[in-house]
């Protein structure tokens, strides 16, 4: 037999909360994507490689980034996830600051090591969080609300960071976010309540309502009998190999190729990344819960055509050698690159009970992260680095044009997830 156990909190609280949430994430991906725009100064300055500037964007974040967010997770599911997310919330945004001291590759990387140890702590507890403020037939919309941190954070990350370093230099601007990161923190932990686990939840029995959470093999075990969990996660990572790469290169792009200003390429990538976020999130969202609750697989069969529909979009904008054709193409696929994380996140919630939410996003995330920003970002500029000869200065719209394959391998996964979703769902 099912019950609920209580309903959820006034909507003028939830609506506070997931602000809240929203603006600690933004702050993470402020903190994460700075770093795209300042690899032109930082390049100039310290004498870096293309590929030298991928593993400090990709691989030294998502090292630690990946490998501490499923110990931390598991630490999430049993104790305050406010607490955990204030914590790391100023281990991040420290270590931001400290980029801005560092003198050679050898620092930074380890200063961006350390930024993602401090982001493995702000996600996952802020997945299950929001499942225990919003019910089932919210919960798209509500988890894609909260990915605008994504566009919202990786936007002004790169329009601030191309400003400050304009007017002053980009260490100031590591300096300038990090310190605003501390400045929030008492925000979370002293106005976000921590919320009974699975609340909003169909039970079967007072058994389920008692449970604590599992151990870490037998949530793996869960997961690794569900066809869904590794088609949502292996394509979510490949879509994420070409959409975190963008991120870090597109500003790059933009000075290479169209010989703009650092502030200039800052201000057109970050209102592109913006506008079209916001649409491409909050549209899958909508989606997902319009026709998701009669078709399981529809959660994953939306993002499918999504990254489908990507890729004349990227060919046209990519080759484009006019700026604003370039820009109003790419429009398109910035918003349709991003439309998955709100039906996908919230297809990953449903596949376990409550008490195992934070340690199966953990683990979705493990395989996203590591795949999708360790090697997205350092592939992109490893091909850049291998096809200079032959092409100098524009080598990078290249490798760039050369990642949306990725798109395709990631349809086709989500395509195979969506047929196993029905069978997989818990609830």
């Amino acid at each position: 037999m099912s019950a609920t156990r209580a309903g959820p909190a006034p909507l003028a609280y939830r609506s506070y909360v997931l602000f809240v949430l929203v603006l600690v994430y933004t702050f993470n991906f402020i903190d994460r994507q700075i770093v795209g725009i300042l690899a032109v100064p930082i390049k100039s300055e310290l004498h870096l490689s293309d590929s030298q500037l991928g593993v400090m964007g990709g691989l030294a974040f998502a090292l630690f980034y990946t490998l501490l967010g499923i110990p931390i997770a598991r630490l999430a599911d049993r104790v305050s996830r406010t607490g955990i997310m204030t914590a790391a919330l100023a281990l991040w945004s420290l270590m931001t600051a400290v980029c801005g001291l560092t003198q050679n590759f050898a620092q930074l990387f380890l200063a961006r090591v350390g930024v993602g140890v401090g982001e493995a702590g702000g996600v996952t507890p802020a997945y299950s969080l929001i499942c225990d403020y919003f019910p089932p037939k919210e919960r798209a919309r509500a988890l894609s609300a909260y990915s605008f941190g994504i566009p919202i954070g990786s936007a002004v990350g790169i329009v601030l960071g191309g400003f400050i370093t304009s007017i002053m230099s980009w260490r100031a601007a590591f300096f300038i976010v990090g310190f605003a990161g501390l400045l929030i923190t008492p925000l979370l932990k002293f106005t976000v309540r921590e919320p009974e686990r699975g609340t909003l939840d169909p039970v079967r029995s007072d058994a389920d309502r008692a449970a604590g959470a599992p151990s870490l093999l037998a949530i793996i075990a869960v997961l690794a009998r569900k066809p869904s969990f590794w088609g949502l996660s292996l394509g979510a990572s490949c879509a994420s190999m070409m959409g975190y790469g963008l991120f870090f290169w597109a500003p790059s792009f933009l000075v290479r190729s169209f010989h703009l200003s650092l502030l200039h390429a800052s201000l057109a990538y970050g209102g592109l990344v913006l506008v079209g976020g916001l649409l491409g999130i909050w549209l899958g969202g909508v989606l997902a819960d319009r026709y998701g609750d009669e078709r399981r697989g529809m959660y994953a069969f939306i993002p499918a055509v999504a990254f489908i529909a990507t890729l004349p979009f990227y060919v046209a904008g990519v080759l484009s050698t006019t700026l604003w054709i370039s820009f109003a193409v790419l429009l398109v696929p910035t918003a349709l690159g991003l439309a998955w994380l709100g039906p996908v996140l919230t297809a990953v919630q449903h596949l376990v009970p409550a008490h195992m939410r934070a340690t199966a996003s953990a683990l979705f995330l493990f395989i996203n992260n590591l795949i999708g920003i360790g090697l997205g970002t350092t592939l992109i500029g490893l091909v850049s680095d291998s096809m200079r000869l032959r092409f100098g200065a524009e080598s990078l719209r290249y490798a760039i044009l050369g990642g949306t394959g990725f798109y395709l391998i990631a349809a086709a996964l989500l395509i195979f997830a969506g047929r196993k979703l029905p069978r997989d769902w818990v609830g």
